[in-house]
């Protein structure tokens, strides 16, 4: 992780440009949790990461 925003949820910048935001929806009473990265085999891993972050 490079940096942390917390602007809108938590959103953790990674070494290789990508990130994982963990927020609360906006219309929904659901916790999201996305992820953007340039390796598509590591999204299971990075976004079960989030899960375990924040405690579902």
């Amino acid at each position: 992780m490079t940096d942390l925003v917390t602007l809108d949820g938590y959103k953790f910048l990674m070494d290789d440009g990508g990130w994982l935001l963990v927020r609360f929806s906006g219309t929904e009473p659901l916790l999201r949790v996305y992820t953007e990265t340039t390796d598509q085999a590591a999204v299971p891993a990075i976004l079960a990461d989030g899960r375990a972050l924040a405690g579902v």
